[in-house]
């Protein structure tokens, strides 16, 4: 199995190794291409995470959380999916058999992505970042997750579309993959020239979009990393105003949009949002689709508004007015950040 992975890694290696290098022997172009499988599988550490007891997402999440985390400076800057270390009371790294403390640098509810930083600069080679816009559809990749050459493992992108979460989270565009990779959460998305271009977040069933059923994995495009890459480093969030948060599930089921859960003392359980609500309209107007839905909150202003909505709580229809929050207050992040 292992060489099998490499030999896939190798094929879809070899096209830019070699387009660079014409006098370069077939020798040196495999020697070249190890050293890079070589420095991708280095690149991508175990992170592991304890959460705080009272934080907020210890009940859909729990307390103890581990996955993949990708090194993006020499001096152990560590990038991941936000979910496994938001609310963090303390980490950990696996890095070629050392196992080292982390700190949570910073989390961005908007795109997802999460920072932690070891407390000793790692030895590895930093993954260079690539661009997730020019990534087509059928372009092959490579999905590589902490586990070493066995774990790393060849795809396809499927599509590259908008995607909308119940969870108030949204992507103009995401980057879907197939087939699905069994360990998807913080791995590294790998093009042809060995740079990384998306983070895993999901495993979904509908990858390729549509109705038909296509298991495959949602990464979040790197191109979303840079434009907040520096505030989160620096204050552990991203600069300017917060979208309005309603903390409230939403679920878009034959085209009408139920609430499935409200988050405790959130702003949606505050102003009486219960479960099983129907949204009818923000501030009147009717949303099309879950991600219309969240297009017409946002469109209302930044995170301390009041989003007036309309709802079908049992047999009456009623107006509520939700006073939103920015998501980042919300969660127990004084522990950390």
């Amino acid at each position: 199995m292992r060489n099998l992975r490499r030999a896939a890694a190798y094929r879809l290696l070899l096209m830019p190794l070699a387009a660079g290098a014409l006098l370069v022997s077939s020798a040196a172009a495999h020697a070249q291409q190890t050293a890079l499988l070589d420095d991708i599988v280095a690149a991508v550490v175990q992170i592991k995470t304890y959460i705080a007891p009272d934080g907020r997402t210890v009940s859909g999440l729990g307390r103890e959380r581990s996955g993949s985390g990708i090194v993006i400076d020499d001096k152990g800057l560590i990038l991941t999916i936000g979910y496994l270390m938001v609310e963090a009371q303390s980490a950990e790294v696996i890095s070629a058999g050392r196992t080292l403390p982390a700190e949570v640098v910073g989390y961005d509810h908007e795109t997802g992505f999460g920072l932690l930083r070891t407390s000793e600069p790692l030895k590895q080679k930093p993954m260079a970042f690539g661009k997730s816009s020019d990534l087509k559809e059928r372009d092959p990749v490579l999905v590589a997750s902490y586990g070493g050459i066995d774990m790393m493992a060849p795809a396809q992108v499927v599509a590259k579309r908008e995607f909308a979460g119940n969870w108030e989270y949204m992507l103009d565009e995401a980057i879907f993959t197939s087939p699905p990779h069994p360990a998807w959460s913080g791995a590294a998305l790998v093009n042809r020239d060995g740079k990384l271009v998306g983070v895993g977040s999901l495993i979904v069933g509908d990858a390729a979009g549509g109705n038909a059923r296509s298991p495959g994995n949602m990464f979040v495009p790197i191109d979303r990393l840079a434009p907040i890459l520096s505030a989160m480093i620096a204050d552990g969030r991203a600069s300017g105003p917060a979208k309005p948060w309603l903390g409230m599930t939403t679920d878009e089921i034959r085209g009408r949009l139920f609430v499935s859960s409200v988050t405790p003392d959130g702003p949606a359980d505050k102003a009486g949002i219960k479960r099983g609500d129907l949204v009818v309209s923000v501030n009147g107007d009717a949303p099309k689709s879950l991600a219309d839905f969240y297009r017409k909150v946002w469109a209302q202003g930044a995170a301390g508004t009041a989003v007036p909505l309309d709802v079908l709580q049992g047999s009456g229809m009623r107006r509520i007015d939700v006073k939103s929050m920015n998501r980042m207050d919300h969660l127990k992040l004084k522990s950390t950040f």
